[in-house]
């Protein structure tokens, strides 16, 4: 919904019947604690739940964090724990990392150790850091997402974002197969020849059937919509695809458990 301001937005979901969210920070005072207080009582009075959050500074990470200028990395790090906190506060489990451009490529190692850091400086935050597939990142590669895995082992963990894959030239299902449980949130939107960022239902996108392997491999996987602005019409078509993707999810664990039990 940006440019509207993200408490307002938050407000406007949770009215609207949407009870999990990502939250984006678009600015350094809404990782003020009091700001942050604010965003957890609406969530607290509507009982919202938030899995994860995503910082505003993301376009810094390939000059901060993965630069060979050590200062910038501490500073990095330094700063990144009041997201960590910020996160610590609304129950959020989940960091998201954009990572390094492809502009300003390193080797796999110098980049996992860099990705180490960061995530044993959230995991004092009982915060997990996430590895997103973004395009025009190192990262937007399976190639290179399989490469953190051989290295990190099972501190490798992934948001799959399927339009950055397609926009990547990858295919989500593949690289669903190829990472199983090391993919644990996804970033969920359609696409066809219309476009690669589409409101759900509106492209040919086997939704439905993608949603049955990720749970095959990680049934605690969170799933969220994420379209950008220009791709839908007004917070009615996020409702409506909200409801969608729910109810998608609800019969697909339905089904699992009629399956245990027979």
């Amino acid at each position: 919904m940006y440019p509207e301001l993200t408490e307002e937005v938050l407000y406007n979901y949770a009215v609207n019947g949407i009870a999990h969210v990502e939250i984006f920070f678009n600015s350094d005072c809404e990782l003020h604690p009091a700001f942050v207080a604010n965003l957890k009582e609406i969530m607290d009075r509507y009982d919202m739940t938030c899995r994860s959050v995503h910082p505003f500074s993301c376009p810094a990470e390939p000059i901060m964090l993965f630069s060979q200028y050590e200062r910038r990395v501490a500073d990095m790090l330094d700063y990144y724990q009041k997201v960590f906190e910020a996160a610590q506060r609304l129950g959020a489990e989940y960091f998201i990392l954009h990572g390094n451009y492809l502009s300003t490529e390193v080797s796999p190692e110098f980049y996992c150790e860099r990705f180490q850091r960061l995530a044993e400086t959230a995991e004092r935050y009982h915060v997990t850091v996430l590895q997103e597939n973004v395009s025009r990142c190192q990262a937007g590669s399976l190639r290179f997402m399989r490469e953190m895995s051989k290295l990190l082992g099972k501190q490798a963990k992934f948001v799959l974002d399927i339009k950055q894959a397609v926009r990547s030239g990858e295919s989500p299902m593949n690289i669903l197969h190829m990472l199983g449980s090391h993919i644990v949130h996804v970033h969920m939107s359609d696409h066809s020849e219309k476009g690669d960022c589409l409101l759900l239902g509106t492209g040919n996108f086997r939704i439905r059937n993608f949603l049955e392997v990720l749970y095959g491999y990680h049934p605690e996987s969170s799933v969220m919509l994420e379209l950008y602005r220009n791709n839908f019409r007004g917070i009615s078509d996020l409702v409506s695809n909200y409801r969608m993707l729910r109810s998608m999810i609800s019969g697909i664990e339905k089904n699992a458990e009629k399956t245990e039990q027979e």
